[in-house]
């Protein structure tokens, strides 16, 4: 994936995660409108369901019409699990494989030589499986999110990467990640700005962390609505419910499109122009390509 590619073609708008022990919730995430499907192999699953969930992960891939969007949160690269997790997914064809606690470059690279044993081993296609990344989750990976931009094996499988809070709070000894207001604490507003940087960097989807209140769906919506205003392009979410607003959040508006369709042909009508007048406002050549990127991401 070259660094011009900022917006996979594939919607990444809301990623549903679901426990990998439970059938009915795997069902629920399969079947609903989330852009990704995500059957959990890590946090929500307890050390002796695993082997249990890896069944059922796998049963449930097995039965979906459309594998590309049914992905797997395999446990971390430095448990033995993650293997195990690999060895049994893979021969089922899921989309992609989401990596938590990734600390760089040269986890993308394990993790894709993994892959690619497999793939060959049960007939898949040469990087079939893509990758997403959970890149903030250790003090140590908050060094390295600029370490997906450069040129690695399995750079080319990375299709988007996420942040989370919980783990670096538990790492860090934090007991608080939020204020009274409910905006997160510096550090890891600091650790989402460093994904969002990070991802465009590398050319992929950054997609904004979970919001654990599930039941309050205006401040999801407002939320998702600011993340997305920041250049996020999609979501995790914990909660059928979430889904709807979350999509409704990360879709161009009418008003959105023709605003950029208006900057487009402003530009177009004043060919070699660095700036012109639109609705009273100079726009200079950013503005272009936002526009351009925006109705690019709509199509």
């Amino acid at each position: 994936m070259s660094d011009s590619q900022s917006t996979p073609t594939m919607k990444l708008r809301s990623w549903l995660f679901a426990p990998g022990d439970s059938a009915k919730k795997c069902g629920k995430a399969i079947a609903s409108e989330a852009d990704i499907a995500l059957l959990d192999l890590e946090d929500s699953v307890t050390p002796e369901n695993k082997p249990q969930a890896r069944d059922q992960v796998v049963e449930a891939l097995s039965g979906a019409d459309d594998k590309a969007r049914v992905w797997v949160r395999i446990n971390p690269l430095v448990t033995p699990d993650a293997v195990k997790d690999l060895a049994a997914i893979v021969p089922a064809r899921p989309g992609g494989v989401f990596l938590p606690k990734a600390e760089g470059a040269a986890d993308i690279t394990r993790l894709h030589h993994y892959l690619t044993a497999l793939e060959a081993a049960n007939g898949l296609e040469q990087g079939a499986v893509r990758i997403a990344a959970l890149v903030t989750e250790t003090a140590k990976s908050m060094y390295r999110t600029g370490e997906y931009a450069g040129e690695y094996p399995g750079r080319e499988r990375l299709l988007a990467m996420s942040w989370g809070a919980e783990d670096l709070s538990s790492e860090l000894g934090s007991r608080e990640q939020r204020g009274p207001d409910g905006e997160y604490a510096h550090t890891y507003e600091m650790a989402r700005s460093f994904c969002l940087i990070g991802a465009v960097a590398a050319g992929v989807a950054p997609i904004e962390t979970v919001q654990p209140e599930f039941r309050d769906l205006d401040a999801l919506e407002r939320r998702a609505t600011k993340v997305r205003a920041a250049g996020f392009r999609g979501m995790l979410a914990i909660h059928p419910a979430q889904v709807a607003p979350i999509n409704a959040a990360f879709t161009p508006s009418a008003k959105e499109l023709d605003h950029a369709r208006a900057v487009v042909k402003a530009f177009a009508d004043n060919p070699g122009a660095g700036a012109v007048a639109l609705d009273g406002n100079m726009l200079d050549r950013p503005h272009l390509a936002l526009a351009q990127r925006l109705l690019a991401e709509s199509d």
